[in-house]
């Protein structure tokens, strides 16, 4: 899925702290070129057909030809996201060193986590980043910096383990995230073109979740999704149209997911 960012015209990219959301994230490219910043927590990332663990410290580069998805986070993940616009880039990627920075796929292994010193300075700089939007003279100059410093921090780091995703295991999780409706083991297997056994079993050794948790997680978060501040629908539609089988599912997997019960939650929130 091509996705199209709502950058403000004024300003040659974007930079927003990113805590953890309860929607449906969806695999997609946008043209713009776009850095991770891991802070907080943990979580799992997609990238074509390569998987990351990614945690504090993590510095993950997406260009504009390579589909990703952050398919798990941990409750407490917190990450930066920086995004700049193709004319920034050129403008900015003149040393020999940064002509990396204007190609449209990574062939290397796109994380890499840094050190205690570059990971403090470049949580600073995009602080400061963001709080100079309403400036952006000063957002746009800062925001080059912020490249080309962020890029020279990443050539510098350790690579984190990664690992190929077997085209049926990155297919199975297409077909979970996208279809709201379950789908049954075996007719995912046969989407994915292997056996029911061999996809649960390389599902669990390449994501590290059993493919039932990893569906219930996507429901829960195509119910959040779906039931906003409750105005529109009641919990039980919300969590039918999520693709929960019962209301008595719902509550269970909700409790052990979220830690509270749905009631405790809407009271919460209400």
């Amino acid at each position: 899925m091509h996705q199209r960012l709502q950058l403000p015209a004024a300003l040659d990219g974007s930079v927003w702290r990113y805590g953890n959301a309860a929607s449906a994230n969806r695999k997609h490219t946008h043209v713009e070129l776009e850095f991770n910043l891991v802070t907080r927590g943990s979580g799992t990332y997609l990238v074509g057909n390569r998987r990351y663990g990614i945690r504090r410290g993590d510095l993950l580069w997406l260009f504009p030809a390579q589909e990703h998805v952050l398919i798990e986070q941990s409750s407490e993940f917190e990450m930066w996201i920086a995004v700049f616009r193709r004319k920034t880039v050129k403008q900015a990627a003149t040393d020999a060193d940064a002509l990396a920075l204007l190609r449209q796929s990574f062939d290397g292994e796109a994380c890499r986590r840094l050190t205690q010193a570059d990971l403090a300075r470049l949580e600073s700089l995009s602080t400061e980043l963001s709080s100079s939007r309403e400036h952006p003279g000063l957002f746009n100059a800062g925001l080059s910096y912020a490249l080309l410093h962020a890029w020279q921090c990443f050539e510098r780091a350790t690579e984190v383990a990664v690992h190929d995703v077997h085209p049926a295991v990155e297919r199975a999780a297409r077909l979970i995230r996208d279809q709201a409706a379950t789908l049954s083991l075996d007719k995912m297997a046969h989407h994915a073109g292997l056996s029911p056994a061999r996809l649960s079993r390389l599902f669990k050794q390449q994501t590290g979740f059993a493919m039932a948790d990893f569906r219930n997680r996507k429901r829960l978060e195509r119910f959040f999704e779906i039931y906003g501040t409750g105005q529109r629908h009641t919990m039980l539609a919300a969590a039918l149209e999520a693709g929960f089988g019962s209301y008595a599912q719902f509550h269970r997997i909700f409790r052990r997911n979220a830690g509270c019960s749905p009631g405790e939650y809407r009271r919460k929130i209400s």
